[in-house]
């Protein structure tokens, strides 16, 4: 899982929230990379402690029997998968994060298929996975060679599941807090359904839906392979 970072057009944000933005993404690219052993503790506590619900959450959505999970990050999906008994796979470029989700499936026992990898070039065959699924993926999503090579590892009617967003929802202070500064940040923006357009025409049906928890909410994305 690698946590949403800001978005590259941020010119249209205030010089503060601007400012915070490259900051963020300094940090986050730090997060993902050198720092990448405290991931688990930071995603923990920006989320208030609702990213593996949100994580589990969207295991549900996932069936396999084969199942390709781009950007795996500390491999808590991946575990999740495992267990569930689908043929799990994993890319992402990586390299620390790679290390603790070895060291994470390792230690559990399980059998591991992780690669390291660019999503813009996937290396797995043409029609190897039945569903495809990625967690607050970064700004690859919204490049049309991502989307080609998501497409090409597809069987066809394969599904790709996506967790692109999350909100902090609660009422009690450190719940009001992290929404406070992931909206200042732009961490949870406000969700428009326009944001779907770069994705259409690129041979997939695409739904969306928001999934609701005691304190939190996400947005989950199903794009079908037509």
């Amino acid at each position: 899982m690698e946590m949403q970072k800001p978005p590259n057009n941020i010119t249209k944000l205030p010089l503060a929230r601007r400012v915070l933005a490259a900051i963020l993404r300094s940090f986050f690219n730090l997060l993902y990379h050198q720092m990448a052993w405290t991931y688990d503790w930071v995603a923990a506590i920006v989320s208030v402690g609702s990213w593996k619900t949100w994580v589990e959450e969207i295991a549900n959505y996932v069936e396999g029997p084969r199942a390709l999970e781009i950007g795996h990050g500390p491999g808590y999906l991946q575990y999740l998968l495992i267990k569930k008994g689908i043929t799990t796979f994993g890319v992402d470029e990586s390299a620390e994060m790679s290390r603790i989700a070895r060291k994470r499936l390792f230690s559990h026992g399980l059998n591991l298929n992780l690669t390291r990898g660019d999503a813009l070039n996937l290396p797995f065959a043409e029609q190897s996975f039945n569903q495809v699924v990625l967690t607050f993926p970064s700004e690859f999503i919204l490049n049309p060679e991502a989307l080609q090579e998501i497409h090409r590892v597809l069987v066809d009617a394969g599904i790709t599941v996506i967790l692109p967003l999350g909100w902090v929802t609660g009422h009690k202070p450190a719940e009001r807090l992290a929404a406070w500064i992931n909206h200042l940040t732009n961490e949870a923006p406000e969700w428009n359904e326009k944001a779907l357009d770069p994705w259409k025409g690129g041979g997939f049906d695409i739904s969306w839906e928001m999934v609701d928890f005691n304190a939190s909410k996400i947005l989950v994305i199903k794009m079908v392979k037509l």
